[in-house]
């Protein structure tokens, strides 16, 4: 059983120190590394890690807001690092697994991954209970992601296909769904939305804002490593550098009409 990890730190060398520690352990697949909270929220909704290591006190987004950001539901086990004591009881209001003192002890780290293997034994288990059941009952599976939403109009309520979404922006707790120039509020925050969205059909470009691949018409590069995207019907939208692998990744393969510049 191989366990994904992805490592959250502001220093390099303590990013490394947890590094050479998972490369001791066969089952251990390590997806990623980020610096500040923000990158690793990208990192979590591009790499899906089971196990996630994070230091406490970043620039910035700090690792308790990080995963106070995520619905508990998607939420990664956590294990925080931390060189103060006190901030454990805070570790553990965001259920987390488990929290470890810089610096840290060897059989201390050993015995945080050994929990996390227990933990993702049982998180499986209970994954495969639904599809298990629907099996015995003859059932077939359930779509796994979202093809369509309902949206009010007015004193209406409408039906809008994913197909025929463009992009997606954040709007408080709601997401603005634009289709043919016209926005529609979907009561649900975009973070949510994110997770029931066809990733080879919708990307993130930025904390606030999806779209969907083939509206993409054109992407430049920009100078602090942005990306300045133009849709199909000429809607110009920013791609932050946070989201610039996964969105890379995606549009591998498709054609643009321009390449970065």
């Amino acid at each position: 059983m191989s366990m994904r990890v992805l490592v959250v730190d502001d220093e390099p060398l303590a990013r490394r120190g947890i590094t050479s520690r998972l490369t001791r352990h066969a089952d251990v697949e390590l997806v990623g590394e980020a610096a500040d909270g923000e990158t690793a929220l990208a990192a979590i909704v591009t790499h899906a890690p089971d196990l996630v290591f994070m230091d406490v006190q970043m620039p910035g987004m700090s690792g308790l807001e990080t995963l106070r950001s995520l619905a508990p539901s998607e939420r990664p086990m956590t294990v925080f690092l931390t060189a103060y004591d006190r901030f454990a009881l805070h570790a553990f209001e965001v259920h987390a697994l488990d929290y470890l003192l810089k610096p840290i002890d060897d059989d201390r780290f050993a015995e945080a991954l050994d929990r996390a293997r227990d933990a993702l034994v049982s998180r499986r288990a209970m994954a495969q209970q639904p599809r298990l059941q629907a099996l015995l009952a003859g059932e077939p599976d359930a779509p796994k992601y979202a093809q369509r939403f309902t949206v009010r109009v007015g004193h209406r309520v409408a039906v809008v296909a994913a197909g025929e979404i463009d992009w997606i922006e954040a709007m408080g707790d709601y997401a603005g769904l634009h289709v043919r120039g016209k926005a529609h509020l979907l009561r649900e925050p975009l973070h949510k939305l994110a997770l029931r969205l066809d990733p080879t059909q919708f990307v993130r470009i930025h904390r606030s804002t999806i779209v969907r691949v083939d509206r993409i018409a054109e992407m430049q590069t920009l100078s602090n490593r942005d990306c300045l995207l133009r849709l199909r019907d000429g809607t110009p939208l920013r791609a932050s550098r946070t989201y610039g692998e996964a969105l890379r990744t995606t549009l591998a393969g498709q054609p643009l009409s321009a390449s970065a510049g």
